[in-house]
């Protein structure tokens, strides 16, 4: 795949043939027409590939020649059923050979965020729930969106965030807004108090905890990190939530029919670890929504983080 000029905007997906990879590649597609971007599509063609070879009898350079022929053509389809539906966006296409995490990490250092399928075949194995979901979401710089077949039904529900107070918090409330001021959303900030068992909190099962003290602080934080964005953003509708569940449980209760769920990659005390620990693996595996993460030198191009 040849480099994007440096005046192209353009939105990245994976596509490997499979329905959850064609489910990613609509999503990348209105999201770059949002954007005003350019759609670049990507199948990554993992030489050798593992398992018998393709033509018995054939040795390694036609293997390989032909597993690049079955992904242009896969790509060739697709380019013409995207011109149909979006006759307006700009389309891209690319079969690339390598490690599919690095490869799809690598290439989408020039684009706005890079969209990928739940699971997937192919060349494109098992991206996400996977070893290979795990390298892509720690080592892209930018924002990488997972696509669940799941969410609101038709593309009308929140936006959620989960906030913490921290810069890579930040930089996902930044996403988030932006997102949802394109598509004219609600934005639903959740800030979970504790990362522990309500019942370990107290080892006599007494409350110790002054819970409106809780709640005070929390709505403090929420204003002071949404302060910002809001300015920015004055026609997104925001709803607060403090929440004295465990983070995961909170971000998902609350995404429960969004239209995408934005976490940061890392954080700190309420919403720590939330990228490749037990609270990213949840939102992962079991969001109810696409679910967008975020890194902190990976923010959204429309609008910068405020620090």
């Amino acid at each position: 795949m040849s480099q994007a000029p440096a005046a192209q905007r353009w939105v990245m997906a994976g596509y490997d043939g499979s329905e959850q990879a064609r489910s990613a590649v609509d999503w990348a597609a209105r999201e770059a027409g949002s954007r005003g971007c350019a759609l670049a599509v990507v199948n990554v063609v993992h030489w050798p590939i593992p398992g018998p070879r393709l033509v018995p009898g054939t040795d390694e350079a036609t293997q390989e020649l032909t597993a690049r022929t079955q992904a242009e053509a896969l790509l060739a389809d697709l380019a013409d059923e995207l011109g149909e539906s979006w006759p307006e966006l700009t389309v891209r296409t690319s079969v690339e050979s390598g490690r599919t995490a690095e490869t799809l990490a690598g290439l989408a250092r020039q684009a706005e965020l890079l969209v990928i399928g739940e699971a997937g075949q192919g060349g494109l194995p098992r991206v996400v729930l996977g070893s290979t979901a795990a390298e892509v979401l720690h080592t892209c710089e930018r924002p990488v969106v997972v696509v669940r077949p799941a969410g609101s039904p038709d593309g009308t529900g929140p936006v959620v965030v989960g906030v913490d107070g921290s810069d890579i918090s930040s930089a996902a409330v930044a996403f988030a807004c932006d997102f949802a001021d394109r598509h004219r959303r609600e934005l639903v900030a959740v800030h979970a108090w504790t990362d522990l068992p309500m019942h370990a909190m107290e080892p006599t099962g007494g409350w110790a905890e002054d819970w409106q003290d809780i709640r005070r602080r929390g709505q403090e934080l929420l204003a002071e990190s949404l302060a910002d964005h809001a300015r920015r953003h004055p026609d997104v509708v925001v709803r607060r939530t403090i929440s004295l569940d465990r983070p995961a449980r909170a971000l998902l209760d609350a995404a429960d029919g969004a239209a995408l769920l934005v976490v940061g990659s890392h954080g700190r005390g309420t919403l720590g670890r939330l990228l490749l620990g037990s609270v990213s693996h949840a939102m992962i595996y079991h969001a109810p929504c696409p679910v967008a993460v975020v890194h902190a030198t990976g923010e959204s191009r429309a609008e910068p983080s405020a620090r």
